[in-house]
Parts: C-alpha cells; sequence; structure tokens
C-alpha cells in the first residue's frame, strides 16, 4: 500500500470515528435540543484550538455481545485546547457511541487527561452525557470509575475541575460532579441521581419521579450539588468559559488580570442610603456587591440555594476577588446549615486557588428551629468558621449592617483572623441585637415600668450607643477603621493591594480534620 493510501485510509478511519453514532443517532440528538459530544468541545474552546487525544482508542471486551460492537473512541472525545489563549483540558461523553457509558478504556482516556493535565497545571472540563456503567465490562468498568475517582481525589486543591451536565448523570457517575469544584447543568434532557426512583421503597416510593429526584431544580435549589442552571447548552457552555476566566491555572498561579476601565477610585452614593433607617427592614447586599466590582459585574456561584448567603466573584482593579455576603431579603439575613455549608465550600476553593476573599457582614444571628438543629447547623457552622480561620489569602470584610453573636464571629471577623475589617457608620456589633439585649437586661425594670414602650426605646438607644456602636468596637481594636459606604470600593481595593504580599506561617501539619 502507497503512502498516499495509507494517508487516505487515516482520513477515512478518523471521518468515520468522528461521525460517533452515525448520522441517525446525531439527527435525534439534534432533534431532541441537543449538541454533539464534539459541538460542545467546539463551541467551549477558542476556534480551531482543539487538539483531540485517544482518537483511535475503542473497548477491547469480548464479553456478551460486545464483540459485535463498534465504539468509535469508545464513547469519549478527550483532548485539550484554549479558552481566551490559556490551556484548558476537557473530556465529553458521546451518547451516540453505547449511550457514552463507561468502561474500562473510556475511563482510562479520562484518566490519562488528568495525567496530563495535572502535569501541565491546567484546569479540566467534563461535558457529562452517559447512561452509566457498561454493564459488559462488569469490574473493568468498576475499576475504570474508582481510577476516576482517585485522579480527581489527588486534583482537587490542585486544579480546578469543572463539570457539566447534559445528559444523563445517574449512580455511581454521579461523584464526578461530586468531586468537582463546580457544576454546570441544563434544564431540559439532564438529570442527576444515585438511585432511580423505581428502587425506593415504601411511602417514598409514592413521590419517587425523575423530576423530584434528578432534574436540574433539585439539585440547584435542594441539593445544593448544581451551582450553575441554565435552559440551553450554548448558554451553559458560555459561561463556562465565563468561570474559567474568573479561577488560576493552578494551585501554584493567581488568576489573570484583566485591564480596568473602571475608575479605582469611583464613588458610589447610593450606598450612603442603602441601609434603611429600621433595622428590621431588608435591603438587596448584590447592589452593595455591584457597586464593589469593577463594571459592575458579578458572577454569582448557587443563585438559587441558599439564598440567604450570597457568593460568587468579582474583579477589583482586574484581579479575581471572592464575594461572601449575608442576604437580609432572604431568610431575614439568618444563617443557618444550608448557607453555612454554602460558605464555606466556597472558602475553601478560594483559599486553595490563592483567591482574595471579602466579605460583606449584616448577619442577625443563626436560624432557630428544630429542623435546623436536627440538619446540624452547628456542625455546619463550625466548619464556616473553620474555612474562614484556615483561610490564608487576603481576606477583608466589611461590615455593613447587624454583626450579632457568634454568626458575626464567623462571618470572616477580626477574632478568626481577617487581615483589615472596615465598618460602615451604620454598623452594630453586639453579643445579640439591642431590642433582644434590653428585653433581658432590663426584664424586672420593664415589668415594673409605667411606660415600658418609652423605657425600652430609651435602653436600646442606649446599648446602641455604648456597646454596639461601632466606635466602641473599633476602639478595642475590633474594626480597622469606620468608613464612609460611598468609598467602599476604593478602601477595599486599597487594602488588597496592601495584602498582595501577604505571607501567613500556620502550624506543621498534614491537613486539618474538620
Amino acid at each position: 500500500m502507497s503512502t498516499l493510501s495509507k494517508v487516505n485510509e487515516l482520513d477515512a478511519r478518523r471521518s468515520a470515528i468522528k461521525m460517533g453514532g452515525g448520522e441517525a443517532e446525531i439527527k435525534k440528538l439534534h432533534s431532541n435540543g441537543k449538541l454533539t459530544a464534539r459541538e460542545r468541545i467546539e463551541k467551549f474552546l477558542d476556534e480551531s484550538s482543539f487538539v483531540e487525544i485517544g482518537t483511535f482508542v475503542t473497548h477491547r471486551s469480548t464479553a456478551f455481545n460486545m464483540a459485535e460492537k463498534n465504539a468509535p473512541a469508545d464513547g469519549v472525545v478527550t483532548g485539550y485546547g484554549t479558552v481566551e489563549g490559556r490551556l484548558v483540558y476537557v473530556y465529553s461523553q458521546d451518547s451516540t457511541v453505547l449511550g457514552g457509558s463507561v468502561g474500562e478504556m473510556h475511563a482510562q482516556k479520562i484518566i490519562s487527561l488528568y495525567d496530563q493535565a495535572m502535569k501541565m497545571g491546567a484546569p479540566i472540563v467534563a461535558f457529562l452525557d452517559s447512561a452509566g456503567l457498561r454493564l459488559q465490562e462488569s469490574v473493568d468498568g468498576l475499576n475504570g470509575y474508582g481510577n476516576l475517582f482517585l485522579k480527581q481525589s489527588l486534583a482537587s486543591g490542585v486544579i480546578p475541575q469543572i463539570s457539566v451536565i447534559l445528559g444523563d448523570c445517574v449512580g455511581g457517575a454521579g461523584f464526578v460532579p461530586g468531586l468537582s469544584d463546580f457544576t454546570f447543568m441544563v434544564s431540559k434532557n439532564a438529570r442527576l441521581f444515585m438511585n432511580s426512583p423505581n428502587t425506593f421503597e415504601g411511602a417514598e416510593s409514592k413521590n419517587a419521579t425523575f423530576d423530584t429526584i434528578g432534574n436540574a431544580n433539585v439539585h440547584s435549589e435542594k441539593s445544593g450539588m448544581v451551582h450553575f442552571q441554565y435552559d440551553k447548552e450554548e448558554e451553559c457552555i458560555e459561561n463556562v468559559r465565563k468561570l474559567i476566566a474568573y479561577l488560576p491555572a493552578n494551585n501554584l498561579e493567581d488568576a489573570p488580570i484583566y485591564e480596568v476601565s473602571d475608575d479605582l477610585n469611583r464613588v458610589d452614593s447610593v450606598l450612603n442610603s442603602i441601609v434603611p433607617d429600621d433595622l428590621n427592614e431588608s435591603f438587596d447586599i448584590k447592589t452593595v456587591i455591584r457597586s464593589l466590582a469593577d463594571d459592575r459585574e458579578f458572577f454569582e456561584v448557587q443563585a438559587k440555594y441558599a439564598k440567604n448567603l450570597v457568593a460568587g466573584f468579582i474583579r477589583l482593579n482586574g484581579s479575581s476577588v471572592g464575594i461572601v455576603a449575608n442576604q437580609s431579603q432572604e431568610n431575614e439575613g439568618l444563617l443557618d446549615s444550608k448557607a453555612a455549608q454554602k460558605g464555606s465550600e466556597f472558602v475553601q476553593f478560594c483559599d486553595a486557588f490563592n483567591i482574595p476573599i471579602v466579605s460583606i457582614t449584616d448577619v442577625a444571628g443563626f436560624k432557630a428551629s428544630v429542623e435546623e438543629e436536627q440538619r446540624g447547623i452547628l456542625k455546619q457552622s463550625s466548619k464556616l468558621v473553620y474555612a474562614f480561620a484556615n483561610a490564608t489569602v487576603p481576606k477583608v470584610n466589611v461590615i455593613v449592617r447587624k454583626a450579632f453573636g457568634s454568626a458575626y464571629i464567623a462571618m470572616n471577623s477580626k477574632h478568626i483572623g481577617a487581615d483589615i475589617v472596615f465598618a460602615w457608620p451604620t454598623a452594630q456589633i453586639s453579643v445579640m441585637n439591642p431590642e433582644g439585649a434590653v428585653n433581658i437586661m432590663y426584664a424586672d425594670e420593664l415589668k415594673s415600668s409605667e411606660d415600658p414602650s418609652s423605657l425600652r426605646a430609651e435602653k436600646m438607644e442606649e446599648f446602641s450607643a455604648m456597646q454596639a456602636s461601632p466606635y466602641t468596637v473599633a476602639g478595642r481594636g475590633y474594626i480597622d477603621d469606620i468608613i464612609e459606604p460611598a468609598a467602599t470600593r476604593k478602601r477595599v481595593i486599597a487594602a488588597l493591594e496592601m495584602l498582595y504580599s501577604k505571607r501567613e506561617q500556620r502550624p506543621t501539619k498534614k491537613h486539618g480534620t474538620v
């Protein structure tokens, strides 16, 4: 055979592999509003930047009916390319080939990709669309799963891992997003669950459907496994690109710095009047976040989960910053177990990847209910305290209003290691809110008073001035400065610039156990 013939054979084989399960299967995908595995990669990476690895890999199983099964690329497309010129590794499961099921070689391709990504220090993105474990390959398939989970565990905190669920991700395959840093999911044609509804027993089986346990709404709002939810694949993939722009390539690098067009000294006068006079009246903390951010852009994480705590990324002076803030418009701004979990996981990610943290405190305490106690609010809140205390990245806290009790301590206070703490003149820092404190301290006087309402108001004003005042707390050194709300952006930027070279020595240990 001549060289030309061999080259033609190569082209023919490659073309056949790129067709996956065939034209009919591709048309079926498109009719359901889904993209193919390769189309997803093309939309994700910079144009013409994708380099495929393992194109000709296929299964070697002969058990059951596998000898007759053709499996181009063994049901997963793997390789690397760029996003805004930065190296990214990617794999995309092909549901047109054996349902995208995971067998020995399918898993081995992904494992090899992890090895390269770890060597090069580059993020890895997974487009998940699989029927699950390939039953014909039995224990070899399980071995593949286990080795993949091992690689993910070793990569955790070293390179960013992002999962994008665009089809089925069920059973053990659900560990992949569970071990990832961030998970995206589309509202249609995607399912994520451990056990199928038909395996449930008793009363639970009556309410168990794929919608009640596995759709994107469930995992965005209730389980918290999904960080970002979008209706269409194209929108979902575009926002994966947006997230990567906020992240460093690995734990030894900083996030990319972008040119700043926004004024670093911008003063936002709306913040001077955003806090209501009534302590119990709510306001939107996202207005404050956007006011801080370059070009007022805020990329929120887990927007539908634990809405009483807002988390996400902004840029300050062109650099990525993680934001954690209390939202008084939800759950009265009280912390609960879900909010504490959300906050601790986000802070741990930022700390692992050298992203400074800015917290915005407006917290009245912890939610008091039997359900919260049984859910483990103490444990989850302890994890939030640990995450802030353990983080060695620059940490800035801005107290805008309420800062009461141990919830205030948990929100990146000076007491657990914040580097710089600012307070607005509207801040109140105390063991509890003024009304509650007065009701306890002056219980007898209030009972015997001819005008308890006036006495309560008088004592509350006295308590606020003497104990809850930010000036009193600043006098003890727990607040570094009391600032004009409108000037918050320039003060936070200046603080982070000062903290850029921060180095902090910690006790020698393998790792914490909280």
